[in-house]
């Protein structure tokens, strides 16, 4: 018992002096013993690695799951230790509208056709897109997370304990300038060499601790590759899916009327890489080549005459300059100057307007 009464008022004498330190270094009172300029780099860098560890993560959550309820409840179900309920993301979701949308219309009709198609596609990009998020957190987020729940905190145990330390070796220094019996100074620079002793062993734990934290920027470095691997492989499936609808979707070529009229009307074009809108389109039904076919455009273009042609889909006019048409009807087109080359003028009775090419097959 009066073991415990003695070590709790050795440990308050203890607290106490600490704090007496603290706040006369505060005050400007006492001195205080600074690190060397190696190790406090080392704790800047540490704590720079720490704020940018966390930004970094929360912005790539934010990133693969932008709903922030969703966030939390899976936020929520990972410190429960539960695993959080499936569901289907915003692509899934499309999909499986469009698909049932389009069995409601008739999988026989180019509309429902195309629905059901286009609904197929979003549910693969989503597959892809619940891939990378499954990838994204194993090989980027985990060992993240690691770090600051792991390896930071121990540094950050070892950097409080240093600071413990430091007090304790400030104030045997105060103590022994204050000491003026013999007896006491003895005691006090006893005291001064093993806190100075202990104080430069809790360095040495503190910086090897933080130099570690270059081989930390080194598994962070391989982390980002794999990360940016795992984004290089859903843009690029996210691409070839699109890139195979837009080919099937070829016979309904109504579906990127959008384009063709925004680019004709002089708006703002979207770009596409690689293969172009029109590239996916059948330029004829007759079996002439898409080479024959552009060159027979061209020729119309720089003759500044008149052909006939065969409209090939129906087309719906996005304004009073363009022409309707309906597919399998015969028209008049010709060239204007100035006029966008995927365009010609179209020429049908008294009627005429813009017509798309992608549209047409020039006669003989």
């Amino acid at each position: 018992m009066d073991f415990n009464v003695k070590r709790l008022a050795a440990d308050a004498g203890t607290f106490l002096s600490r704090a007496v330190q603290f706040t006369e270094e505060k005050l400007g009172q006492a001195e205080k013993t600074e690190l060397d300029a190696h190790l406090e780099n080392l704790l800047i860098r540490a704590e720079n690695t720490k704020q940018w560890t966390e930004r970094i993560m929360k912005q790539t959550e934010v990133l693969l799951q932008p709903n922030p309820n969703v966030r939390l409840e899976e936020f929520v179900y990972e410190k429960l230790e539960k695993k959080a309920p499936t569901r289907m993301n915003n692509h899934e979701l499309l999909g499986q509208s469009m698909i049932e949308s389009g069995g409601e219309f008739g999988p026989g009709t180019a509309y429902g056709n195309a629905l059901i198609k286009c609904g197929e596609t979003e549910k693969q990009i989503g597959g892809a897109e619940r891939e990378l998020i499954h990838s994204s957190a194993i090989n980027f987020l985990t060992p993240f997370r690691n770090f600051l729940e792991g390896d930071f905190k121990t540094i950050l145990k070892e950097r409080k304990l240093l600071q413990v330390k430091r007090l304790d070796l400030d104030a045997a220094k105060t103590r022994l300038k204050k000491a003026r019996m013999t007896d006491a100074r003895a005691a006090a620079e006893l005291e001064l060499r093993m806190s100075q002793s202990e104080f430069d062993r809790q360095s040495e734990i503190t910086r090897l601790l933080l130099e570690g934290v270059s081989s930390t920027h080194a598994h962070h470095l391989r982390c980002l590759n794999d990360f940016v691997e795992a984004q290089t492989t859903y843009y690029a499936q996210c691409y070839q899916y699109m890139v195979d609808l837009q080919k099937q979707l070829g016979s309904f070529p109504s579906s990127f009327s959008n384009n063709n009229q925004s680019s004709a009307s002089g708006g703002a074009s979207i770009s596409v890489p690689t293969i172009p809108v029109s590239a996916s389109l059948p330029s004829v039904s007759s079996g002439h080549g898409s080479s024959t076919a552009s060159g027979g455009f061209n020729e119309l273009r720089s003759s500044n005459g008149s052909r006939k042609a065969r409209v090939l889909y129906d087309y719906d006019a996005a304004s009073s300059s363009e022409l309707s048409l309906l597919a399998d009807e015969v028209i008049t087109v010709g060239s204007v100057p100035g006029m966008d080359s995927d365009w010609l003028m179209g020429e049908r009775g008294n009627q005429t307007g813009k017509v798309p090419i992608t549209y047409l097959e020039l006669l003989n």
